[in-house]
């Protein structure tokens, strides 16, 4: 008789993964918890939820395990499009100021 034809993963690491997944659950509740405000709470809120992604992606959606093309292939365009807001955010705030130095008068 033939194996199966996946891969067997230990289920040890699922479990590891859940509960790593909720502390970080637990830690992103707590923000709210001790009232954090403004840059401090979002940067935390986000640290929170892209690690969240990204164990779930890696581990649950099997991309550890996946070729480095197609890693790359998932991979790169978020990251692009993250750069492309990051320069947006710059460029208006940049837009902002200089509205502000010119017109407020």
């Amino acid at each position: 008789m033939s194996e199966a034809a996946g891969q067997q993963h230990p289920i040890g690491i699922y479990l590891k993964i859940w509960i790593l997944l909720f502390v970080l659950s637990t830690l992103s509740y707590l923000v709210d918890w001790f009232q954090f405000e403004g840059f401090v709470r979002w940067t935390l809120i986000l640290i929170f939820m892209f690690l969240k992604a990204g164990f779930i992606v890696a581990i649950f959606m099997h991309l550890t395990w996946e070729r480095l093309s197609l890693k790359y292939v998932l991979l790169l365009p978020p990251l692009a499009i993250v750069v492309l807001i990051a320069l947006m955010a710059i460029e208006g705030d940049y837009t902002n100021l200089t509205r502000h130095l010119f017109f407020d008068r």
